[in-house]
C-alpha cells in the first residue's frame, strides 16, 4: 500500500521540515509499517557536498562483535577510497553505528568516486548532495526521526515515504526514497507498482546506470536521471516517465530546488493536494497535510496522467 508524502515551501522561506515531514509520515505508518524514509534540502554550503552512507544492515548489527569489526573496516575502507580520489573530508559523524554523514569538497568525476566507493563489499551511499539528506530505515517515522536527529533540520522541501514491503525485503536497501544516482540532490519516493520494471531495467543497465536493489521503485529514480543526462529538464524528464513506465503509480521527485508529482494514466494511486501561495503539500491521505496545517483547508486530487512541478 504505502504512503508518500511531499512539501515544499515557496520564495525561498525555510522551515523546520524535519519536523513536519516527521509528523505527515507518521500519520501515514498505517499504510506502510516496515520502513520509513526522508529526503531532507537544506540551504547547503557553496562548494561543499554532503554524503550519506551506511556500512551495514540494522538487522546485521545484531551478529556481534564480528560486524562492529567489519563496520569499523569499511568505514575506513571508505574514507581511504575518498582520500585517494581526491576528496577532501571536512566534517564527519557517525549518525548511528552504521550509518555516516560526511562533509567533503570535491572537483573530480562524481560517479568515478561514487563507483569505487561503491565497490567495498557492505559499503551503500545513500546520498550526495550540496543540499540534499537522505535518510531511510526500518520502523515508524518518529522511531527513525529520532534516531537520526532530524527534528529540527531545517530546510525549504522534502519528500518522504511509509513503506509495505510487496516486491522485495525489508531492509533499508529496499526502502525509499531513492537517490537519483549520480545525480547531486535527485530522489524520488513512489507508491504503486510498475509492470515493465525488468524490460526497463535492463535498457537501463546497458546505458551503464547501476541498480542497488531489486524495488521496482529504483527503476523511476534511475528512468529520471537518465533522461537528465540526456538534457531534460526535470518536467519533460516526467512527462516522458508517464508514457514510459506501465502500471499504477503515483511518484515524487525533487531536486535541489524543485519538488514535481505524476501520476500515471489510470490514477490508481492517490495523491491529495494542498496548495497556497507560500506553501505546497502533498500525500496519500489528506489526514497527512493536516498535520501541518490543522485549520480548515482546500484540498484537491491531482487528474489521471497530471505532472506538476514547483519551485522553492
Amino acid at each position: 500500500m504505502c504512503g508518500i508524502a511531499g512539501l515544499i515551501w515557496r520564495g525561498g522561506a525555510s522551515s523546520d521540515i524535519g519536523t513536519e515531514m516527521t509528523a505527515m509520515l507518521q500519520a501515514l505508518k498505517h499504510r506502510g509499517p516496515d520502513s520509513t524514509g526522508f529526503a531532507l534540502y537544506g540551504k547547503g554550503k557553496k562548494g561543499v557536498l554532503v554524503m550519506r552512507f551506511k556500512v551495514a544492515e540494522q538487522e546485521e548489527m545484531k551478529k556481534g562483535f564480528d560486524i562492529l569489526r567489519q563496520v569499523v573496516e569499511r568505514r575506513e575502507a571508505v574514507e581511504a577510497r575518498m582520500q585517494e580520489m581526491g576528496a577532501d573530508i571536512t566534517r564527519k559523524e557517525e549518525v548511528t553505528k552504521y550509518a555516516f554523514r560526511y562533509h567533503f569538497k570535491f572537483d573530480g568525476d562524481l560517479k568515478r568516486l561514487i563507483d569505487y566507493i561503491e565497490d567495498i563489499d557492505g559499503a551503500e551511499i545513500l546520498s550526495v548532495g550540496t543540499a540534499l539528506e537522505l535518510i531511510k530505515d526500518l520502523g515508524n517515522a518518529d522511531l527513525v526521526s529520532e534516531q537520526y536527529g532530524l527534528k529540527g533540520f531545517q530546510g525549504t522541501h522534502a519528500i518522504g515515504h511509509t513503506r509495505m514491503a510487496t516486491e522485495s525485503d525489508v531492509d533499508i536497501r529496499s526502502a525509499h526514497p531513492y537517490w537519483a544516482y549520480p545525480f547531486n540532490d535527485v530522489s524520488v519516493v513512489h507508491n504503486g507498482q510498475l509492470t515493465n520494471y525488468w524490460t526497463k531495467r535492463r535498457d537501463l543497465e546497458r546505458r551503464g546506470h547501476r541498480f542497488v536493489s531489486d524495488c521496482d521503485s529504483e527503476l523511476i529514480a534511475v528512468y529520471i536521471a537518465d533522461r537528465i543526462d540526456q538534457g531534460d529538464e526535470l518536467e519533460a524528464a516526467m512527462q516522458r516517465s508517464v508514457e514510459a513506465l506501465d502500471g499504477v503509480f503515483t511518484y515524487l521527485v525533487a531536486t535541489s530546488n524543485q519538488l514535481g508529482m505524476a501520476k500515471d494514466m489510470m490514477g490508481a494511486k492517490p495523491m491529495v493536494l494542498y496548495e497556497s501561495d507560500e506553501f505546497v503539500g502533498l500525500a496519500s491521505e489528506e489526514v497527512a497535510i493536516r498535520t501541518i496545517f490543522p485549520r480548515e483547508i482546500d484540498t484537491w486530487d491531482p487528474y489521471e496522467g497530471e505532472v506538476k512541478v514547483w519551485a522553492a
